[in-house]
Order: C-alpha cells, then structure tokens, then sequence
C-alpha cells in the first residue's frame, strides 16, 4: 500500500473566514470552486504541505477536536505570540524531554499545536 496525505479537512458552519485566516497563517491561496460550500488552502508553489480544506457542516462535532494539527517552527515563542495577535487563543503549554509545545485554537475553536526543539524542556508536563 502506497498511501499518502492529500488534504486535511475541517468541517465549519463559516468556512471561508477560517480557510482565509489559515491561508494568511500559512502563506496558502484559497481556492474556491463549489460556491463557499468546500474552500481549499493550497499551499504556497514548492511547499511539501499538504493542502487543508474547509467544509461547510451546518451542525460540527461539538467538543475537543479528534485530529489536529501539529505546526513545526524555529522559533516557538515569536509565532505563538504571533498566532495569538492574529486571531489564535492559547489553551495549553506542554514539554517533554528536548521539546516545547503549545496548544492553541483557531479563531472556530479547532486546537493545533506550535511545537519546536528547546534543550530546556526536561520533563512531561
């Protein structure tokens, strides 16, 4: 089997204000070809991301999401705060051995997570 990611999806009552936020965050395009119901962010020429779409659900899972993002950074402090000053809530901070993460949500609530290597971070919390 020679299975890969294509896309990532996310249902949402609103899915174009969060596919825009997401493209802004992410550098991506929107892409829109079924009237606002299924908006792609595609990601910016020579990314190896995969594509995130956003789907119009009138009635989302309530709750934790099951699935989300993990986003990989060199500097986990500076885009957090920025994150954060663009829209994002913070909801957690967590480290374990050699690495720092934070969870936070986006402006619909979906938790994703900013994480990078931190030679400080000794112990699972």
């Amino acid at each position: 089997m020679a299975l890969s990611i294509g896309m990532v999806t996310v249902d949402s009552a609103d899915p174009r204000p969060l596919a825009e936020w997401w493209a802004r965050r992410l550098g991506g395009t929107v892409v829109d070809e079924s009237d606002g119901s299924f908006l792609e962010v595609v990601p910016a020429p020579g990314s190896s991301a995969p594509v995130l779409g956003f789907q119009r659900v009138e009635d989302p899972t309530p709750g934790k999401n099951r699935l989300h993002l993990d986003l990989a950074t060199t500097d986990r402090d500076a885009d957090v705060a920025a994150l954060v000053a663009q829209g994002a809530t913070f909801v957690a901070e967590h480290t374990m051995p050699g690495y720092r993460w934070a969870v936070l949500a986006d402006p619909q609530g979906n938790q994703f997570c900013v994480g990078a290597a931190d030679a400080a971070a000794t112990a699972l919390t």
